[in-house]
């Protein structure tokens, strides 16, 4: 939600919100129209990209591990966040101060 609500900014410096799901493309509907979201939201129901990104089962689930990735327009990852559980995500705010858009 907090992402959502801070999509506009992002767009507005170029940048592109995506998420991935690991869950079906109707679940993936599901979540979308329950968090309201207008960013592009991916299904990824064999777990391929969380695998190639390194991100499947590190918690001992059979999930992806909740990440976050900042990737350049050349497809290199600049910075990743991997979570400990669901919760434990980077705000908007530390997103913007890794991008540069934010002084602390």
């Amino acid at each position: 939600m907090e992402l959502q609500a801070n999509y506009g900014l992002f767009r507005s410096n170029d940048i592109q919100i995506i998420a991935v799901s690991v869950d079906d493309v109707s679940d993936v509907g599901e979540m979308v129209t329950h968090a309201k979201a207008t960013y592009p939201v991916l299904a990824d129901p064999t777990q391929q990209t969380a695998k190639d990104y390194g991100v499947f089962n590190l918690l001992d689930d059979e999930v992806a591990a909740p990440a976050t990735f900042i990737i350049d327009s050349d497809g290199i990852i600049r910075w990743l966040h991997i979570g400990r559980d669901a919760a434990d995500r980077p705000t908007v705010e530390g997103l913007l101060q890794v991008l540069g858009l934010l002084q602390l």
